[in-house]
């Protein structure tokens, strides 16, 4: 099912690039509806043998049907590859966020509201300080403290692009969310929370993809018909 799911897709991505319109999508800068070349088995075992787990199943063989990233949903899909150390990487703005050592551990469903709350009432009062130079200092201490900056709350999961503004989305890979989208808008102080479809049901790698390939053909065929 899941390679099925994928038949033609490259194509149709790949067919996007010279069509009158495909500027019209947002992040198209970014990519240039270009995917980069789909892994191989052998690489792939590679990478999974190094995360120490099995990649959710649509996005394992979107990487071997489809490319290893490139063209998708806002500036695109952070490619996987071997860095020049020979180490895997997701490159992107904020694909080395993901931490390779820690991508087996259970993604925390449950997330830091008492923390963040807790840290948000510790916020120095400038009105405290007899000068400004000591509440830079303590407010700096403070912001440093940031539980939203723990790489604790994204174990168990790959960023997988980025939206601009240090906005990015994530896919998680271990733990009992495993294979779902959770958005990250840390960069406004909110923690990352989980995506979802429509009708309700958890966003997986396949639907985030395929929904942003459907509207991007549906706004191409807009922007020519009114040609």
């Amino acid at each position: 099912m899941n390679a099925q799911m994928w038949a033609g897709v490259r194509e149709r991505v790949q067919a996007l690039a010279g069509t009158p319109g495909a500027v019209q999508v947002f992040g198209m800068h970014g990519h240039g509806f270009e995917l980069e070349e789909p892994l191989t088995p052998e690489e792939l075992a590679s990478l999974e043998e190094r995360l120490g787990l099995r990649l959710p199943e649509d996005y394992r063989e979107f990487l071997l049907r489809v490319g290893a990233g490139g063209a998708g949903p806002a500036y695109g899909v952070f490619p996987v590859q071997r860095g020049e150390d020979g180490e895997w990487e997701w490159d992107g703005d904020g694909g080395d966020m993901a931490s390779l050592d820690r991508m087996a551990e259970p993604f925390p469903v449950d997330r830091a509201e008492e923390a963040l709350a807790a840290h948000e009432s510790e916020c120095p009062d400038e009105d405290d300080f007899d000068n400004p130079g000591a509440y830079d200092a303590a407010y700096e201490a403070w912001d440093e403290r940031d539980p939203l900056r723990s790489d604790d709350l994204t174990v168990g999961a790959i960023c997988l692009c980025h939206r601009g503004c240090a906005l990015r989305q994530w896919l998680v890979v271990s733990g009992p969310d495993r294979g779902r989208m959770w958005d990250d808008r840390r960069a406004d102080g909110i923690d990352l929370q989980p995506m979802s479809n429509a009708d309700g049901s958890p966003m997986t790698f396949a639907d985030w993809y395929l929904n942003w390939l459907e509207e991007a053909e549906r706004q191409v065929r807009a922007t020519v018909a009114t040609r």
